[in-house]
């Protein structure tokens, strides 16, 4: 078996659907975070990280657009608008900071020129919760479940202007 994270909303080198662009900056999308789901958790997982990043973002250091900790093994998935404050998270699941300093999804709102790429990863850590606080960034989570990690299993599509 093999630890897998999909979504009916997003595939592998697709292009992100509107429903999960930025609705400000000038863009028009529904900012709805997609429905996802996984299977094969691997054994002697104590809870899930769940990041949106993108690594093309002109930052110098990419941008977290979705930062999901202390989802438990148990789950399967996070429903379409879970991160948009639409449709509760798992219970004992929290989103950190973006890199927009927001709480929860933040769609893609690249700056015109090349699509940018959006890695959906679904981490599997040791740990039951990850020892961060509620405004860590997305680099910090990172870290610590790089310290903790079991598996890993993710996604890209893109999207540009």
């Amino acid at each position: 078996m093999t630890f897998r994270l999909f979504s009916d909303e997003l595939h592998e080198g697709g292009v992100l659907p509107l429903a999960q662009v930025s609705d400000a900056t000038g863009y028009q999308g529904g900012n709805r975070s997609p429905r996802l789901a996984w299977e094969d958790v691997p054994e002697g997982t104590g809870s899930l990280v769940l990041t949106m990043y993108d690594p093309d973002a002109p930052t110098g250091s990419g941008f977290w657009h979705w930062v999901v900790v202390d989802i438990s093994p148990q789950a399967t998935e996070l429903p379409a608008g879970a991160g948009s404050g639409l449709i509760p998270l798992p219970a004992g699941a929290r989103q950190t900071r973006t890199d927009l300093g927001i709480h929860g999804y933040a769609g893609a709102a690249p700056p015109p020129g090349a699509p940018h790429r959006y890695v959906f990863t679904l981490h599997a850590v040791a740990a039951d919760t990850l020892p961060v606080p509620d405004d860590a960034s997305g680099a910090l989570v990172g870290f610590f479940t790089r310290m903790d990690a079991i598996g890993a299993a993710s996604f890209t599509v893109t999207y540009g202007i």
